[in-house]
């Protein structure tokens, strides 16, 4: 039994070393691998296609027509069978077309809406691998504090044994011991899964084993966020993301009004053309023939089955719910900033509120152990109270990761997220401590098929 922790040392020692990685590290890692990052990076660059595609409609076109033909002509005055051809150029300019115009500047909201909701995947990319890294922190922190738990348990669990063999305590405290020490060891395996679990969700984004993470150094940067909850609702309304795309949306739904009423207005066009005919039949005789025309065309709808009149009502209509949609999702961004605000602050409340709660716990266990060795504590008592410290530092863990990524949120909701926002927590984080060489390292991600626990001995009166 004493020999995996010198085994693991060994191992840790003889492996290669792995640098640390830091959010700013993992985020990019998965820049260049998550595969929804890469497909809204797909869908962003097709949709600058579209700025394009409407100019394209206010420029020249050119075609190029071409036929070879066999002709059998039977007539009263005409028998006769020939070859033919024919080879044209035919240009067009667009000299008034409402509706082209106004599709032109559609396209170019359009290529906003693709710039908002590629900006928009890369704030999901960041929110999703800041809990993913923090996820397996958490894990690696449950680790730490059950394998204190599991030591100071063995302790406890070894000093009852000895008062029971010398008569000053009863076979009570051994069993409450080694029941505390059985129920640490099925958490830690559930731990174990839930690490595990975690791990390969962060390795599902970054596309390779996550490696050594730099872990959270202290809660100094944990503090209230600064400005009211109405302030930030007020920016979310104008700066989040999702109410950016349905506000460009709602540009694009008058454009289309416009667009569809447009359907009325007559066209003009500047044409030309260069015809070429061989062998065309004239009676008996066969002559070439080539045909230039420049001049403008015009046309003027006059009816067409109420159809323009049919999609200028349904545009109206659809213009109608992208104001609905965008109210909605201007409201939407506020309250997503009301709750990231009330989530930071509270956050930082309740991590100087938990670090006072781990002060007294841990003053309480003191004091606890003291009782015990004048005898007016239990072996219970202390056990409990070092219940209590563990849960406190698993609490306080815990609301530093909530705190950090509400903050992240909050960006988010006001559409200022970005790569410089986890370069400031990375300031706060630092590399992990390596093992001491007699220790066994409480984080260390167990082997495949071997759970890092061991079981106690169970406890037997002699």
């Amino acid at each position: 039994m004493r020999l995996k922790p010198l085994f693991l040392a060994l191992t840790l020692a003889l492996a290669p070393a792995a640098q640390a990685a830091n959010l700013s590290d993992t985020y990019r890692d998965a820049q260049a691998y998550d595969a929804q990052y890469a497909a809204a990076r797909a869908a962003f660059e097709a949709g600058k296609e579209k700025s394009v595609q409407g100019r394209a409609g206010l420029l020249p076109s050119v075609n190029l027509s071409g036929n070879a033909l066999y002709n059998d002509v039977s007539g009263e005055f005409l028998d006769d069978t020939f070859n033919s051809s024919q080879i044209g150029v035919q240009a067009s300019q667009p000299l008034f077309r409402k509706q082209n115009w106004v599709q032109y500047a559609q396209s170019k909201q359009q290529v906003k809406i693709a710039e908002a909701q590629f900006r928009a995947a890369d704030q999901d990319l960041i929110l999703r691998v800041a809990q993913a890294y923090f996820d397996v922190l958490q894990s690696q922190d449950n680790l730490a504090f059950i394998a204190a738990q599991k030591a100071a348990i063995t302790e406890q669990l070894a000093s009852a044994k000895r008062n029971f063999e010398v008569g000053t305590a009863t076979i009570t405290d051994t069993h409450e011991a080694q029941a505390r020490y059985d129920l640490a060891v099925a958490q830690e395996i559930a731990e174990e899964n839930s690490y595990n679990i975690r791990l390969r969700a962060l390795e599902k984004l970054i596309g390779k084993p996550a490696g050594a993470l730099d872990t959270l150094a202290g809660s100094e940067a944990m503090r209230a966020e600064p400005g009211s909850i109405d302030d930030w609702a007020a920016r979310a309304a104008e700066g989040n993301l999702q109410a950016e795309i349905q506000r460009i949306s709602k540009t694009i739904a008058d454009q289309e009004v416009e667009r569809n009423r447009a359907g009325h207005y007559p066209t003009l066009d500047a044409v030309a053309g260069y015809t070429v005919i061989n062998n065309q039949n004239f009676g008996a005789v066969q002559i070439d023939t080539d045909t230039a025309v420049v001049g403008v065309e015009l046309n003027l709808p006059l009816y067409q089955g109420g159809r323009v009149s049919s999609q200028v009502r349904e545009a109206v209509a659809n213009r109608e719910r992208a104001r609905q949609d965008l109210e909605n999702a201007t409201r939407e961004a506020g309250l997503q900033a009301r709750q990231a605000w009330l989530n930071v602050n509270s956050g930082a409340a309740r991590v100087k509120a938990l670090e006072q709660a781990l002060t007294s716990t841990e003053a309480q266990l003191a004091s606890t152990k003291l009782g015990l060795d004048v005898g007016v504590r239990t072996n219970l008592d202390v056990l409990d109270a070092e219940q209590q410290v563990l849960s406190a530092r698993r609490d306080l863990a815990g609301a530093r990761y909530a705190y950090l990524l509400a903050g992240l949120s909050l960006k988010a909701a006001v559409g200022a997220l970005g790569p410089a926002d986890l370069a400031m927590i990375d300031q706060h984080l630092r590399p992990p401590a390596a093992p001491l060489p007699d220790e066994q390292p409480a984080t260390a991600q167990p082997a495949a098929g071997q759970p890092a626990t061991e079981a106690a001995p169970a406890a037997t009166p002699e």
